[in-house]
């Protein structure tokens, strides 16, 4: 069988750039699972602890305050009060059996962010950046999800908008120093 050179490389430039653009696509979209709300293997709520109850969500998600991530507690934080609140719940048990046989919990990731971003919780933390400008109203979410898309149009508008990054018509410099996000 005889293939016409032009043809196959006509083909393939287009698939290669089709490979191209859907990777752009892709790249753009990364972290922006907004709305994703997974069932967890425990029923937490976060209206009934940070809404009715008022926790704070440093509380829980201490390393918010002094590091890149806020974390998800640990297990034997919930018994700090459920030693003693609701101490019969089922959800309460699983947590129980989950410590008294030394197994993590394996909870579902909801914020992502793709491995080439940097993010650090501690700087908006300190800042006073509130839990809510990222990740919505928080204490009214009786199952947990991502509220804003996550992406660095998004971030860069946000850092724009307290002054942190050049206006959007200076695009020569897309928002300021790249290597404080990206390195």
């Amino acid at each position: 069988m005889i293939f016409n050179r032009s043809i196959l490389f006509g083909a393939l430039g287009i698939g290669a750039v089709l490979l191209v653009f859907g990777a752009a696509k892709e790249a753009r979209q990364m972290g922006n699972t907004q709305g994703y709300e997974p069932d967890q293997p425990i029923n937490f709520s976060h209206k009934v602890h940070a809404g009715e109850n008022k926790i704070s969500c440093r509380y829980c998600h201490y390393g918010a305050e002094r590091g890149r991530h806020a974390g998800i507690p640990p297990t034997q934080l919930c018994l700090n009060c459920h030693s003693e609140i609701k101490k019969d719940s089922p959800e309460i048990a699983k947590i129980k059996e989950a410590l008294d046989n030394k197994d993590p919990i394996e909870w579902i990731r909801i914020h992502q962010l793709p491995d080439f971003s940097y993010f650090n919780h501690s700087q908006h933390v300190t800042a006073g950046v509130s839990c809510q400008q990222c990740h919505g109203p928080v204490e009214s979410m009786t199952r947990m999800r991502q509220h804003a898309p996550l992406t660095m149009g998004w971030c860069l508008e946000c850092h724009r908008a307290q002054g942190l990054a050049p206006p959007h018509d200076q695009r020569t410099m897309a928002g300021g120093d790249c290597n404080k996000c990206h390195y």
